[in-house]
């Protein structure tokens, strides 16, 4: 890869942000270099590229800093045209595709909430009832995933499901609460665990004790920290 078409993602390794770019950029199979960023001490690039948000992840293409995960997604697959493409041509596919994972992100801020514990038994039925929904969305196809994922052939929704849900195993065992569970939600159970165990998933997970450490310290200081 050229000077010209230099490809640098500045991330948090714990972040599922970046981790959605970093998959999608594997899934592309585009080469681009990795910049870890300390945000308790942020970076002159990091200020330079994202001065408005001051967060990660940004994509820096030719020297053009790009922010925002979903932002970024699309520039990714605006601008590489190879495939498999993240979103579908077809606009009213592309509408659907981009609906669902919007949905997604409401599972995601439902599911860190249930993680501070924010009426915890309140949020873990929220956060069954919004999976319900995506277990109605796989079965009736009206999210239309491939349950066949191979890998390289992975689109949106498997890039930001996989990134959101995946870590259920670790989350469940630091913070003790059912976040996946088969018999209620069997199809999208096996939609993630499918996803999970895809060898290019592995390449961007973290070790299981670092992850551990990480949601320990969330769960003991960030989370129980008083509030201002």
């Amino acid at each position: 890869m050229g000077e010209d078409n230099k490809v640098t993602l500045h991330g948090m390794w714990a972040s599922p942000y970046v981790k959605r770019v970093e998959l999608a950029l594997k899934v592309k199979g585009i080469p681009y270099g990795y910049v870890e960023e300390d945000l308790s001490n942020k970076s002159s690039l990091l200020l330079k590229y994202n001065p408005i948000h001051k967060k990660v992840p940004i994509l820096v293409h030719n020297g053009k800093p790009v922010s925002e995960s979903f932002v970024i997604l699309e520039y990714i697959d605006e601008t590489w045209k190879n495939e498999p493409r993240l979103f579908p041509e077809d606009p009213y596919e592309r509408a659907r595709v981009r609906f669902w994972a919007s949905y997604i992100q409401q599972v995601s801020d439902c599911l860190l909430k249930v993680l501070k514990g924010e009426g915890r038994e309140k949020g873990v039925e929220e956060l069954f009832e919004k999976m319900k929904v995506l277990e109605d969305g796989i079965k009736n196809s009206s999210m239309g995933i491939n349950t066949n994922i191979q890998g390289k052939d992975m689109g949106l929704l498997d890039i930001i499901i996989v990134i959101t849900l995946g870590a259920y195993k670790v989350q469940e065992e630091v913070f003790g609460v059912k976040i996946l569970d088969p018999e209620r939600t069997p199809l999208l159970y096996s939609w993630i665990t499918t996803l999970i165990e895809l060898p290019i998933l592995k390449g961007i997970t973290p070790p299981h004790d670092k992850v551990v450490s990480f949601l320990q310290f969330l769960k003991e200081i960030v989370f129980n920290a008083p509030t201002n």
